[in-house]
């Protein structure tokens, strides 16, 4: 029989093409996210989702219950590892016969998904509480993925945290101005963990907090965890954690020596630190006169602030930059450190390194839209932030699992558009369910590979 078409479901172009063109919105039983079954495949591997559900209070009558917890969960981080930042798409995506499935509902005879206002009573529901053990969840799922990948046997674990703004638009709680980014917004911590000399730093925390929140706020309870943690699973491991400067007080850096763990954090100057740097800044002005180019050199003193209880290693860099068309600037740096080796390989091999997770905060940010906090509530905006996170997750998994291939490398969007967002129409029948996927998808080696490492057989 042949399918009505309406106004609403087709497109023409009378004279496009040497015939005239219909587009035809009428596949009842296909979706634009064929591939995101890589991403139940994934998560049944780590067993995030569930782990997660495990953490929530279902504070609903249960006669009144349509749309189960992990159901409603995993719905929203499927959606947003596809793509689908606000709970406003779930209209659109409620009879997608890909994101039933991945819910485990039938593809085709399944209810349809939550609509959006379940979605935004839901993310509304949780407390306190269950946001903690969900952060703890996350972290506990991401080290133990790794914890069985290198058979526990990591040579050294890198920790890096470091803050991001995340502008606000609206009447969200703990929304604050923030004076060095100039605006209202959330100021979120974001911590990573590098294995060995891997390039990929994985996302083990998402911590929201309010604008005006200073950079430590939150640091010290997150490195208790996550280290505690670590140790059980890489007892033999050097950990080394790099900071961005305003992390360093004397709280953190003396819970930083008694566990053991060495470190590079930046430092805002003072004036003794620039009295330790003058001599070496004079030859370096000399340098960078003669060369007409930026120059800098590298020395380390013994140095106590008024707040410490000893003395600790600085590596300051001696520092003149130019420009074109702009005068020669001073720019001195300075980094307090355990390590004892080369002051320039202290500077240059690991703390200039971290700006790297400058990457990770981009894909966050602008792949998986991780500052959609436009809940009124703040607590339902950290929900949001960890459930973004969760998703991220999977992605990374999903890298992962793309070594070798023409994705091992992919930024998040990219691993979307080549992995995900696959035109697919779905047929079930009594024994299976079949996925027509396009014959000329052009990264099918790539995806098959990963199917295979997720467990296809």
């Amino acid at each position: 029989m042949r399918a009505k078409t309406t106004t609403q479901q087709s497109v023409l172009f009378p004279s496009l093409f040497g015939k005239p063109l219909v587009a035809v919105f009428d596949r009842r039983h296909g979706s634009s996210d064929g591939g995101a079954v890589l991403l139940k495949a994934a998560d049944r591997r780590l067993g995030l989702v569930d782990r997660l559900a495990g953490c929530l209070t279902d504070r609903r009558q249960s006669g009144k219950i349509r749309h189960e917890i992990d159901e409603l969960l995993g719905q929203r981080v499927y959606a947003l590892a596809c793509g689908y930042a606000d709970t406003n798409d779930a209209a659109r995506l409620a009879d997608d016969p890909i994101h039933k499935l991945l819910v485990g509902r039938d593809p085709i005879g399944g209810d349809a998904l939550a609509s959006q206002p379940t979605l935004s009573r839901f993310e509304n529901t949780v407390d306190q509480k269950d946001l903690y053990r969900m952060g703890v969840a996350i972290a506990e799922s991401v080290i133990k993925r790794h914890h069985k990948r290198l058979h526990g046997r990591a040579r050294r674990i890198t920790i890096d945290l470091d803050p991001t703004d995340d502008a606000t638009h609206g009447g969200q709680q703990l929304a604050l101005f923030n004076g060095y980014y100039g605006q209202h917004c959330y100021l979120p911590l974001l911590g990573f963990l590098r294995f060995n000399d891997e390039p990929e730093q994985y996302l083990f925390t998402a911590l929201l907090r309010p604008g005006n929140a200073p950079a430590r706020l939150g640091a010290c309870a997150i490195l208790r965890r996550v280290l505690e943690r670590l140790i059980d699973a890489f007892p033999k491991a050097q950990f080394v954690l790099r900071l961005d400067g305003g992390f360093a007080n004397p709280v953190l850096l003396d819970f930083l020596d008694a566990a053991g763990v060495d470190y590079v954090i930046g430092m805002a100057g003072n004036s003794v630190l620039r009295e330790f740097s003058e001599p070496l800044m004079k030859k370096v002005r000399k340098l960078s006169r003669r060369s007409g180019r930026t120059e800098h050199l590298y020395t380390a003193r013994r140095y106590r602030a008024q707040s410490w209880d000893k003395p600790r290693r600085v590596i300051i860099k001696a520092e003149v930059t130019q420009y074109p068309d702009r005068e020669p600037r001073d720019n001195p740096r300075f980094v307090i450190t355990s390590f004892r080796f080369d002051p320039r390989q202290v500077y240059e091999r690991e703390y200039c390194q971290r700006g790297d997770i400058e990457n990770r905060i981009k894909e966050l940010k602008h792949g998986m839209q991780m500052d959609r906090t436009s809940c009124t509530r703040f607590w339902a905006n950290q929900f949001r932030v960890l459930m973004t996170a969760a998703a991220y997750v999977l992605m990374q998994e999903l890298r992962l699992r793309a070594a070798r291939t023409a994705c091992a490398r992919a930024q998040v969007w990219t691993l979307r558009e080549h992995l995900i967002k696959l035109g697919v129409q779905v047929v079930v029948s009594v024994r299976r369910i079949v996925l027509h996927l396009p014959a000329s998808f052009p990264y099918v080696d790539a995806w098959r590979k990963i199917a295979l490492a997720l467990g296809a057989t």
